[in-house]
This record gives C-alpha cells, sequence and structure tokens, in this order.
C-alpha cells in the first residue's frame, strides 16, 4: 500500500471518513456512556502517535472516536488480514488505514508508510502489545516493541490512552454483543512520554525496549487511575507463559531485537 499524501487524496480520506464516522459513532453512542477525559493531551496539530491498551475487538472503534471526537480522524494500524475482505479492503484504504504484516516484505513498508503519516501531519493509532492482552485481568501486557520504533523513527509525540469499559460490550473473546444496558466506556489520555533522551542512541534492542517500556508504563499508570485498583507487580509476558502470540501482528525486516512486533488492531 501508498500512502497518498496529495490535497485532493486527503480530501477523499476526510469525506470518507466523515461517512464512515456517520455510521459508527451513533451506534456508539447508543450503547456507550461515553467518559473522554484528557483530550487537552492530544495535539490538534502535527503528527503525533496515540497509544493505547487493547482488550476486546470492539475497542478499536471506542479508541478511534475517542481521537476523531478530541483531535482529529486518526490512522490506525490494522492486521493486514483485514485487507482479504472487499468491502473493508475499500473502506480501510478510503479511510487511510495502514495494513500491517508480520515475516514478510510488506512488514518494513507498514513503518515507512506511518511514518510517512505522521511526517504529513497525521494521528497515528497503535496498540503497542501488538495484540490482545492476555492478562487474565485485563491488565496491559509487555509491549512489542514496532510502536517504539515507529516513536524513535519519527520523533513526534507519543500520547498514552487508557480505555475501560469496552469489554463490557464485546468480551475478549466472544462474537456476542452486549449492546444494551449501556455501558459506561472510559477512553482517558495523558502527557507525552518522554523519550527524548533515547532518539540519539543506537536503535538497538535495549534502546527499544526502554522507549516500549516507558510507553507501556505510562498507558498502565493511566489504567490505574481509570480503575482504581493497583496494577500487577510483574507485566504478564507471552514468551514466557507459553501462549503464542497473534500471527497478524507486524515484525519490522529490518529489526534484529527478536522481540520486535507492531501495533496493529486485532
Amino acid at each position: 500500500m501508498t500512502v497518498e499524501t496529495s490535497a485532493s487524496g486527503r480530501k477523499n480520506r476526510d469525506l470518507t471518513y466523515r461517512i464512515v464516522a456517520g455510521v459508527v459513532k451513533p451506534f456508539l453512542r447508543a450503547v456507550c456512556k461515553l467518559d473522554w477525559q484528557g483530550t487537552e493531551y492530544l495535539p490538534t496539530t502535527g503528527g503525533y502517535i496515540a497509544a493505547a491498551n487493547h482488550m476486546t475487538n470492539i475497542d478499536p472503534l471506542t479508541f478511534a472516536h475517542y481521537l476523531y471526537d478530541s483531535s482529529r480522524p486518526p490512522r490506525i494500524l490494522a492486521k493486514a488480514s483485514l485487507w482479504k475482505i472487499p468491502v473493508l479492503r475499500t473502506v480501510l484504504d478510503k479511510t487511510g488505514m495502514i495494513p500491517v504484516h508480520r515475516n514478510s516484505a510488506g512488514a518494513a513498508s507498514s513503518l515507512a508508510d506511518a511514518v510517512t503519516q505522521l511526517q504529513n501531519g497525521e494521528c497515528v493509532a497503535v496498540f503497542p502489545e501488538g495484540t490482545l492482552t492476555r492478562d487474565p485481568n485485563l491488565w496491559p501486557m509487555v509491549g512489542k516493541t514496532g510502536a517504539a520504533r515507529l516513536a524513535l523513527s519519527s520523533r513526534v509525540p507519543v500520547i498514552p490512552v487508557a480505555q475501560w469499559g469496552p469489554q463490557n460490550i464485546l468480551g475478549q473473546y466472544s462474537k456476542r454483543l452486549r449492546p444494551f444496558p449501556r455501558k459506561k466506556v472510559s477512553v482517558h489520555a495523558g502527557p507525552a512520554v518522554d523519550l527524548a533522551d533515547l532518539y540519539d542512541r543506537p536503535m538497538d534492542a535495549a534502546v527499544l525496549r526502554e522507549a516500549t517500556e516507558r510507553i507501556m508504563t505510562a498507558i498502565t499508570d493511566l489504567l490505574v487511575e481509570l480503575r482504581g485498583e493497583a496494577a500487577p507487580a510483574v507485566r504478564f509476558d507471552m514468551r514466557k507463559s507459553g501462549k503464542s502470540a497473534a500471527p497478524e501482528t507486524v515484525a519490522p525486516e529490518t529489526s534484529t531485537d527478536p522481540d520486535a512486533d507492531g501495533g496493529a488492531a486485532r
């Protein structure tokens, strides 16, 4: 996929986005009691990365709704397999979403496309865990380093975002929607994650993991405040649990870090 950067291309994307939002937003407002906080931290101009926790397959919609209402239409990193669905493929392309791949020739281009979007002043939305959290209590787990690679490559602000409540509409692995009664859905943003001291260091495994941990800590701290309870002392790690990662998440080809992965919505 090639990112469309022309004025006409952006106009067409924004028009399609408004049409899609005109369908999705009324549905979400009908089933959600919206609790949007921290919107003052979302830049209204210039590129930035919005990084959120990921608990259920419906929270990409609540995340996008929050960003759309509070800042501007986000360009979401989404699993490449969604582009195999004919009608959905058209919508994803026309709204400027970014397909992410794993261990393929498209992995590096996914990162390059996202950096281009950021340089063009867009909001790029990511899930640093790369897949639904496997933590039994839905706390953020150990993140993949793809989001950190994007942040260090682009040097734009990284805004942490915590979500809580979408899992009550659609369970973590459920296909059954529970829209009524309306559920409270909280989405809170916080101050940008400070990564400035890492910008001029070699982008090796240690630096990527440090940046990733800072991003995940910022998201978790917001979720602690939102939930009003303590997070686990040790973050859940799929590698140590024996549970395999989702096959659609991205591992940039240029990385030498075995933990590298992307922030695709799944």
